[in-house]
């Protein structure tokens, strides 16, 4: 049986807040005891809170590029040139749209710049952009948790994306710690005993997109979920590993 569950009473989160320490005691309270191969599913927006990713946009001014594209898309000048600062290049737009390789390789609208469920109106105009390394901000929670909970955790952090050919938005899986990210099924054989010959399936991604049911999208205020009753035999690898590269892009 998987289950997963929503871990309530996680307070909002401020820069420099211990993350790992208020979901163990969120967990405790809840009477939440993780145990061995349990996954706890991170939203990246309480990781980047935690590390003070905010940037005050009163402080950006815009480059001569973001001017001009901020025009083109109707879009503020200063959040244009926010998401450049983060990409490596432009992908695609159109009014209203920016697609931008992010600095980690990600394909994503806006280079993952967010204003929605920021902070109060009091506290400025602020965006918050992604954790500088979500692999290493996952293998932190992963070990601090797990020294908690004493077992062996494995963590991910997961975000909204949307996809090219499909409407909607789902969960992904920005970082991972101690859990293999690919599933390669190739070779195994099928109900008829044919073997699968390209079968490689994103065990991250799956998992992230069953917690986002469970987080909600909006104000729903439950940042991080525990999945229980997952098996896996493959190595643990990172999310990094799941950015296909341009070599391997038929599309790009």
């Amino acid at each position: 049986m998987l289950t997963l569950t929503g871990i309530p009473g996680v307070p909002l989160v401020k820069p420099g807040d211990d993350l790992g320490g208020l979901l163990a005691a969120a967990l405790e309270r809840a009477g939440r005891a993780p145990v061995d191969r349990d996954v706890i599913v991170v939203a990246q927006k309480v990781v980047s809170k935690a590390e003070d990713r905010f940037v005050d946009l009163a402080r950006v001014k815009p480059s001569a590029r973001a001017m001009e594209l901020a025009a083109e898309l109707e879009k503020d000048p200063r959040i244009v040139e926010v998401v450049l600062s983060e990409s490596r290049r432009v992908v695609r737009k159109r009014p209203g749209l920016l697609i931008v390789e992010h600095r980690l390789g990600f394909v994503m609208a806006n280079g993952g710049v967010d204003r929605s469920n920021v902070g109060p109106v009091e506290e400025g105009e602020r965006v918050l952009l992604l954790p500088r390394d979500p692999d290493a901000s996952a293998e932190r929670l992963r070990q601090q948790l797990s020294r908690q909970f004493r077992c062996d955790l494995a963590v991910i952090i997961n975000d909204s994306f949307g996809r090219p050919w499909r409407k909607g938005i789902v969960g992904v899986a920005l970082g991972a710690a101690g859990i293999p990210s690919l599933m390669d099924m190739r070779g195994r054989p099928d109900l008829f005993g044919r073997p699968l010959e390209v079968t490689v399936t994103c065990f991250a991604d799956e998992i992230s997109a069953a917690a986002s049911l469970v987080m909600g999208q909006a104000g729903d205020g439950i940042p991080a979920v525990l999945v229980h009753g997952l098996d896996w035999s493959a190595p643990p690898t990172q999310a990094s590993y799941l950015v296909r590269g341009a070599e391997e892009d038929l599309f790009r």
